[in-house]
Formats: structure tokens, C-alpha cells, sequence
């Protein structure tokens, strides 16, 4: 099974109410990978996910938190936060190196997951990104993991289909 973090804009997406098309899609997407595609992962998330979705403001809160009932959590260390400070420095995240998407990713790689399925595409799913998230890993000896969509994480129950 793979292991797979996954950040807040996944569990957003379940949840939300907004009615733009592309939002409409991203849930309509996001509840069905969370139906079929959950068991087929270890799933995983940190203190990072569970903070920004504890959030007053933070729309549909109590639905969003309910998702993450039984999940595997991620320790956030001192590797963790030292790693999210250089992806920052590195411009590969957006600050603050303290929370949020350097945070997930830094999660991620410290703890070796195999994808982070996001919605994010402007700072995680997002080639020119996800290129330079790979060189600095390497350079670090890491291995990053795959940054896609949830639409693009799919194991097929039958191979017939």
C-alpha cells in the first residue's frame, strides 16, 4: 500500500459549499477518491492539517474535522521544521516555514510518503514546483514524494474496467 499525506485542501474540497464549477468538480472528485481510493493507502496527515481545519473560520470545520477520525498522524519534529525553514529559503514553498504548505511537505518527506494528493495547484501541484521540490530533495539525499491530484491517485479495484 502506498503511504499518502494528505494536506488540508483535500479535506476543503469534501466539504465545501461554494458552487463554482471548479470547485464543484474538485468535490464531486475528492468524495469519491475518500469512498473507493482511502483503503487502498495508508493514509496520513500532521498537526499542520488538524490546525488550519480547527481554524473559527475555516468553513464547514466540524464536517472537515470529522474526516480525519482514525487517521495515521505524522509527527511534526525538529527535522520537520528544519526542513519546511529551507524550503522556504529555497523559495519552493511560501512563507511561513512555520505552518502551512512547507509544513506539509516538509511532513511528507521527513516521514517518506509516497504522494500528497492536493488541490493546491498554484504552490504544490504545480510542475515548476514540483521540479525544484525534487532537486532540493535530492540534494538532500531525500526522496520527494509525488505531488498530483487526488483525480490523478487512483488504484483500479478491477483491471477490467
Amino acid at each position: 500500500m502506498a503511504r499518502v499525506y494528505i494536506e488540508t485542501s483535500f479535506f476543503s474540497a469534501c466539504v465545501t459549499d461554494r458552487s463554482g464549477e471548479k470547485i464543484v468538480g474538485w468535490r464531486a472528485s475528492s468524495n469519491e477518491w475518500w469512498k473507493t481510493q482511502r483503503r487502498c493507502h495508508d493514509i496520513f496527515i500532521s498537526g499542520e492539517v488538524i490546525r488550519e481545519l480547527s481554524a473559527a473560520d475555516f468553513p464547514n470545520r466540524d464536517k472537515a474535522l470529522a474526516l480525519l477520525t482514525g487517521l495515521n498522524m505524522l509527527e511534526l519534529t525538529l527535522e520537520v521544521e528544519r526542513l519546511a525553514d529551507l524550503m522556504v529559503r529555497e523559495k519552493v514553498m511560501p512563507a511561513p516555514a512555520v505552518g502551512g504548505d512547507a509544513v506539509h511537505v516538509a511532513a511528507a518527506v521527513t516521514h517518506r510518503m509516497d504522494y500528497i494528493p492536493t488541490w493546491n495547484v498554484k504552490h504544490l501541484a504545480n510542475p515548476n514546483k514540483r521540479a525544484h521540490f525534487a532537486v532540493i530533495c535530492m540534494r538532500l539525499g531525500l526522496v520527494p514524494p509525488q505531488i498530483v491530484t487526488p483525480d490523478m491517485l487512483q488504484e483500479l479495484e478491477d483491471a477490467s474496467d
